[in-house]
């Protein structure tokens, strides 16, 4: 996927500062090319329950945030990162009392 088209998917509007923000993040995320779709996948499946995934403000990785109002629309947000991370063995680790995710990489 073109680096473009992913920031616009991901609701940025791609600039020279996002584009090299996301090639340290592609860099950083190990085996990105592994999961870059699907990562892509979880995006739009966790809109519905006002969940989406981002570019991290502070390290060079994808976050998850969960942004739910309702607690059991969260908790089925939880449960797909949860689904996504065990189906395509990708690392993500949860940053205590927040619901947020880092997404660190594939997980051989």
């Amino acid at each position: 996927m073109q680096k473009e088209a992913m920031l616009t998917q991901l609701g940025y509007v791609p600039n020279s500062a996002l584009l090299e923000q996301l090639k340290r993040i592609e860099d950083n995320t190990t085996g990105y090319e592994k999961i870059q779709k699907h990562i892509m996948d979880l995006h739009d499946h966790l809109k519905v329950d006002d969940s989406y995934v981002a570019m991290s403000n502070s390290n060079d990785c994808f976050k998850i945030k969960i942004d739910s109002s309702s607690s059991e629309i969260a908790e089925e947000a939880h449960e797909k990162v949860k689904h996504f991370s065990e189906k395509y063995k990708v690392k993500v680790n949860k940053l205590e009392n927040k619901n947020t995710y880092y997404i660190v990489g594939f997980n051989h």
